[in-house]
């Protein structure tokens, strides 16, 4: 071996050796934990607390409470990434930040359940966002660090299914405790979950540990520099994350307000069940589509057409319910923006991971690709609040969500290093 080689430790190392089946589970069930931990309460929770603590202004307040929790993701993301790559423990690089962000996020959950006014569900929302996207940062880094390229989208097909299942099992879960105890127990619930999850995969899986003397030092000025990544240098880097962020607010367009759209626009009787309706629609074709296109793009190697392709469908799942704000039509978006949204979870993450510019920062750079995750939800409720007041109401809104993933569509063919 060269001395070159032997000065490379193995959590730099790209990795060869495909992961098993046991590992994926439980990264599986961490990402289902995490992602009900977001999605219950943004979907079901925290809508009906804004219209309990005022129900002339619910819209507002539900929109200042998840913008101002996504703004503390924006930064809690990249920024628990970039400490967990320069941690030396002993118990890993990534399992301390992962352990620590679900047990952040449970306890803003317990928070929530306990709000008597908007000031107390920030703050206890803030917590969820801060813990659960350093918790997000860190697990999903473990894929490029243990997942070789051949393998990545079916894993990352594996991680959309769960985001999808997390996003319908707490809707599942905080309806029936609704139905039993009220807002305290839907939140109590979501902890416990997020907790467990973060616990089984840190207890179960082995995590690299970094050298110390491979440990990158600097001034914080410097750290803090580190986290940008110049559009200039990587240039691929750049277009993928523009489309990952023009995917991610169509789908914040067409989904965070769907509970509201069920109610005044739809007019539909019971919204809690019509939602669950629509997220077990939605669910299936997510998994029929994240399965079939993670299996095919593996094989072939490509990801930017099924990118193109899911984009495609889910701008045509908008353009349905621009036209048509009915029942029947919601039963039909769901799921075509279901199988949208599932083939492009199962190729994104293979894409983005193929142009991070450097492995000693694999986290960092992978939590500056989940600002892109993340600042839509700042974006998008701003947005919205405009459109569906000056802009044409459901219909503008359902616009704007086509018009965001096509551009998504457009932004993906300038990324040249992945075919």
């Amino acid at each position: 071996m060269s001395d070159t080689a032997a000065a490379v430790p193995d959590v730099f190392a790209e990795p060869v050796k495909r992961v098993r089946a046991g590992w994926m589970t439980l990264l599986f069930l961490a990402n289902i934990a995490l992602w009900l931990g977001v999605y219950a309460p943004i979907q079901v929770l925290l809508p009906q607390q804004a219209e309990l603590l005022d129900a002339a202004h619910k819209e507002t307040v539900f929109g200042i409470v998840t913008g101002i929790g996504a703004a503390v993701a924006l930064v809690a993301n990249p920024a628990i990434g970039l400490l967990s790559d320069r941690t030396c423990s002993r118990f890993g690089r990534r399992h301390p930040w992962t352990i620590a962000g679900g047990a952040i996020g449970a306890a803003g959950l317990l928070v929530l359940a306990e709000a008597p006014n908007v000031v107390v569900m920030t703050i206890g929302w803030c917590l969820v966002q801060a813990g659960l996207n350093g918790m997000l940062a860190t697990l999903m880094s473990g894929i490029a660090d243990r997942v070789p390229v051949g393998q990545r989208a079916q894993v990352g097909g594996l991680v959309g299914i769960a985001q999808m299942l997390g996003t319908v099992l707490g809707a599942v879960v905080v309806v029936v405790m609704l139905d039993l105890a009220g807002l305290p127990l839907g939140y109590a619930a979501c902890a416990a979950i997020v907790l467990a999850g973060a616990a089984a995969f840190v207890l179960r899986t082995p995590d690299a540990r970094l050298p110390v003397e491979f440990r990158p030092s600097g001034r914080i000025r410097e750290i803090l520099a580190d986290l940008w990544v110049s559009p200039r240098r990587h240039p691929d880097f750049a277009w993928a994350w523009g489309c990952h962020f023009m995917i991610n607010l169509g789908n914040a367009f067409g989904t965070l307000y769907l509970l509201f759209f069920l109610k005044d626009a739809v007019h539909y009787p019971d919204p809690d069940s019509g939602l669950l309706i629509m997220m077990g629609l939605y669910g299936v074709a997510l998994v029929f589509g994240a399965v079939l296109a993670g299996h095919f793009s593996d094989k072939s190697g490509k990801r930017k057409p099924y990118v193109l392709g899911s984009a495609a469908i889910m701008a045509l799942a908008a353009l349905l319910l621009v036209i048509w704000q009915s029942w029947p039509v919601a039963l039909v978006a769901s799921p075509l923006l279901g199988v949208g949204f599932g083939v492009y979870m199962a190729v994104a993450l293979a894409m983005l991971t193929q142009v991070l510019p450097a492995a000693q920062n694999r986290a960092k750079d992978l939590g500056v690709v989940n600002i892109a995750n993340s600042l839509p939800q700042v974006v998008a409720p701003l947005l919205t609040t405009l459109i569906l007041h000056w802009l044409g109401g459901y219909p503008g809104l359902f616009a704007a969500s086509a018009v965001a993933t096509l551009l998504a569509g457009i932004l993906v063919t300038r990324v040249r290093s992945v075919g």
